[in-house]
């Protein structure tokens, strides 16, 4: 099942969306999606080096898939429902974190979003965006694993033809497309008209206005980055979903 109430999403930051952090929003957003998180060696590697390099927060625990299962069952006890963003070069270390969360009828969200260089370099993230075979092949290995599947994709890739890449994903299987429109916010209309299943528009969402303009594009839902931790963010937008809502 994709769809959730109130119709807001919590979007994953490295390192720092955990089970309490998903809780926290219990009262503002209907989806927080956990994570993201490295599975295997290549994106470790990849976030390893982002963290020695670069000072960025990232979950590096001993083992990637018991943690996303410890941290789902954490966050069983709030209201909302609750997903994992995952980063992987293959499709065998997708379908195992699909697994995990299938067991917990959590969401799994493959990331075709992450820009770090490092990320990009090992095969993963964004880079994604540009082999949409492979990445086709990691929804339908979410699939296969029987979890609700959503893709998080960025817009503004150079040689990226977003609303096409979006029928080849949701033709693999992706119940949910979850867009980060950068300053192309008309990118979501563009997805929409292209494909029928659930859109979650982000980037900007801090008000009534911004609510609006991506529900009027024909977004399904929002979802809130950065300011995910901030109430004087998340009340303002959980009155304007509502609103719009009734």
């Amino acid at each position: 099942m994709t769809d959730f109430e109130p119709r807001i999403a919590l979007a994953s930051l490295s390192g720092e969306s955990d089970a309490a952090w998903a809780k926290a929003g219990d009262a503002y957003a209907g989806l927080a999606l956990l994570g993201g998180i490295a599975l295997d060696e290549p994106t470790r590697e990849a976030a390893r080096q982002s963290v020695e390099d670069r000072d960025r927060t990232e979950f590096l625990p001993e083992d990637p898939f018991a943690f996303v299962g410890n941290e789902l069952e954490r966050a069983m006890d709030a209201s909302l429902d609750v997903g994992f963003n995952v980063r992987a070069v293959s499709p065998e270390p997708i379908e195992r974190a699909a697994r995990v969360c299938a067991e917990r009828n959590a969401w799994l969200e493959v990331n075709a979003h992450c820009r770090q260089v490092e990320m990009c370099a090992a095969g993963a993230g964004e880079s994604l965006l540009t082999d949409s075979e492979r990445l086709c092949e990691f929804v339908r290995a979410a699939k296969s694993a029987g979890a609700t599947t959503s893709v998080k994709v960025r817009a503004e890739v150079d040689g990226v033809d977003l609303p096409r890449l979006a029928r080849d994903l949701e033709a693999a299987g992706a119940d949910a497309l979850h867009v980060d429109a950068m300053d192309s916010e008309g990118v979501v209309q563009e997805i929409r008209d292209a494909v029928d299943c659930f859109l979650i528009a982000n980037n900007g969402v801090r008000d009534e206005r911004t609510v609006a303009e991506y529900l009027d594009y024909g977004a399904d839902a929002v979802s809130v980055g950065r300011p995910s931790d901030d109430p004087r963010v998340l009340e303002p937008v959980h009155d304007a979903v509502q609103g719009w809502e009734e």
